[in-house]
């Protein structure tokens, strides 16, 4: 039989602990895209998001061998018309759906950038579902779990103050008005 005090006890240690771990995730929660980072598709340098701090950036996965793949030249559109007021746009190429991405960097490349002529970073072949999904897949996930990507090219639009402002199906052309109207947002709020 448990004494009053000793309940008490169990009963405050209980409601400390789930208040240490609801603080954790709030902690958690204040994270932002740019603790992430890409390896670079060519190697070299990482690709930082927190390079591009206080200004929007697209987060896409790519693959090379999908219906979807001509967005590559909307991409390209969307980076030319809107990065001189600060928009970065990243690529980043993955297998996880329908095995659309198998190729290597330099197989990649040739498709983004000798094909589309992209000349916005694209990152090494990355895993952006699941359990081994990249961290900033989580961490998106974790923030909209509603927007997960479901195909190739989900576009992510990560604002100004590094949070998720705003997510886009993979049948959203890079260069639809609803995007535009995203990113001119996004550059413009302060």
């Amino acid at each position: 039989m448990m004494d009053r005090r000793h309940l008490l006890m169990t009963l405050i240690g209980g409601a400390v602990s789930a208040a240490t771990a609801s603080s954790a995730r709030a902690q958690a929660s204040r994270i932002t895209a740019y603790g992430f980072s890409f390896p670079a598709l060519k190697g070299g340098n990482d690709i930082r998001l927190s390079d591009h701090a206080g200004k929007p950036i697209i987060v896409v996965n790519t693959a090379s061998q999908c219906g979807y793949t001509p967005q590559y030249a909307g991409l390209q559109e969307l980076w030319t018309e809107f990065r001189e007021r600060g928009l970065m746009v990243i690529g980043v190429p993955s297998n996880d759906f329908g095995n659309q991405e198998p190729g290597g960097p330099h197989e990649i490349d040739d498709i983004a950038r000798g094909r589309f002529g992209i000349s916005f970073p694209i990152a090494a072949k990355t895993v952006v579902k699941g359990p081994n999904a990249h961290p900033f897949y989580k961490w998106a996930a974790e923030a909209r779990p509603r927007d997960l990507p479901r195909w190739n090219f989900h576009k992510y639009l990560i604002g100004r103050d590094g949070y998720l402002a705003d997510a886009f199906a993979s049948e959203f052309e890079p260069t639809d008005t609803r995007i535009k109207t995203a990113v001119a947002r996004a550059l413009t709020v302060v």
